[in-house]
């Protein structure tokens, strides 16, 4: 009786400060391209940030104008965009228990890259270049370090964002100024592209196709257009790639550009940035700069459209955000205000709930979760 007695308090004890037993320990990287580094947040159970780290980028002196970041499926290797010269993937082990970073080593990029991912298997690091209008294809050597490129292939205009299907058959890459979003078979046994036909979806003129997530059931896929602020639902046919759309909607708040009496400056131009959906799939946010506000959506979960639940304010220009894996909390960031907020996502509405703001490093863009073991 005593000894159950003292494991109950004990257990209590655990939940009053924040700790369950067993408990995967969550952490939040931030991207820093004008400090030239990366904040390293551990995430308490309750949504509460501690920073742990600040981790330079070793070998590279002069900042870039963005730093995007990606982490292997393994959760073993975090890899940092460097956008100046010359251009570098920087390659940092993860510590599987503290979740802070060491330096592995700096492998070559074909440009300056906005946006890099991984392949659905770790082994090849997809990247885009926004002013060099290309993707590149780069394998990823066993030690983490990105090699040589294997593959550079000239786009449309202002390509942006290049990320691999669910099932890893497919890699389809936005081009901002060519209004497309350009397809790719992924022969991931090989690691090579090769453009599927037709090779394009094209999106409305003008509109600026910019990121995109897929559903966490691999049936939708959702994409930002920075120049309109348009959100589009598009169904996804994995067994061809094929791209149809369902829903077009807007990231701009209601009142934009003077449509009400409340907004004051009618020559306002939408600058939409983020897009990304919980882990169960009910929820969908964007980020708007021109308004410095997240906007949040239900979705669907059978016909995949979307229902707009409203938007938030945040960090000035919030070009990046992410959520965290449970789908409890939401992190961004904004570039002129190197700060990062937190917002719990309430579980039954959707509806953001601001709980705290802290520092980062300067000019922050990107924000990626990892949850360890």
């Amino acid at each position: 009786m005593c000894t159950a007695l003292v494991s109950s308090l004990i257990s209590s004890l655990a939940l009053i400060s924040g700790v369950r037993a067993g408990m995967a320990e969550t952490f939040a990287y931030v991207g820093n391209a004008d400090s030239n580094d990366i904040s390293v947040f551990k995430v308490a159970d309750n949504g509460e940030m501690t920073l742990v780290q600040t981790a330079a980028f070793p070998g590279v002196d002069k900042p870039g104008s963005s730093t995007p970041l990606a982490i292997t499926p393994d959760h073993r290797v975090l890899i940092a965009g460097v956008r100046s010269q010359p251009f570098l993937a920087v390659s940092f082990a993860i510590d599987q228990t503290t979740g802070q970073l060491s330096p592995i080593g700096n492998g070559p990029l074909a440009d300056s890259m906005a946006n890099i991912a991984t392949d659905r298997g770790g082994k090849v690091l997809f990247s885009a270049s926004y002013g060099g209008n290309k993707v590149a294809l780069n394998p990823i050597q066993t030690s983490g370090v990105v090699g040589e490129p294997k593959q550079v292939i000239p786009t449309g205009l202002n390509a942006h964002a290049f990320l691999p299907s669910p099932d890893n058959r497919f890699v389809f890459a936005t081009n901002l100024g060519s209004d497309q979003v350009l397809s790719f078979a992924f022969d991931a046994a090989a690691g090579t592209l090769a453009p599927t036909d037709p090779p394009a979806i094209k999106t409305p003129e003008k509109s600026g196709p910019r990121h995109f997530v897929f559903h966490p059931g691999g049936k939708f896929v959702y994409l930002i257009h920075e120049l309109n602020g348009d959100v589009a639902a598009y169904s996804y046919e994995a067994s061809s790639g094929a791209w149809s759309e369902i829903q077009r909607t807007t990231a701009l708040p209601e009142g934009f550009g003077g449509r009400d009496s409340g907004q004051k400056d009618s020559n306002q131009k939408p600058w939409a940035a983020d897009i990304h959906i919980t882990p169960d799939g009910r929820f969908l946010y964007a980020s708007e700069r021109t308004t410095n506000t997240l906007t949040a959506y239900k979705v669907d979960g059978s016909s995949g459209k979307l229902t707009t639940i409203g938007s938030v304010p945040t960090e000035k220009q919030p070009r990046g955000f992410n959520i965290d894996p449970t789908g409890r909390y939401l992190a961004a960031v904004g570039e002129l205000s190197d700060g990062m907020t937190v917002y719990a996502i309430d579980q039954a509405s959707g509806a953001l709930s601001k709980l705290k703001s802290y520092p980062t490093g300067k000019k922050p863009n990107w924000v990626e979760f990892l949850s360890l073991p």
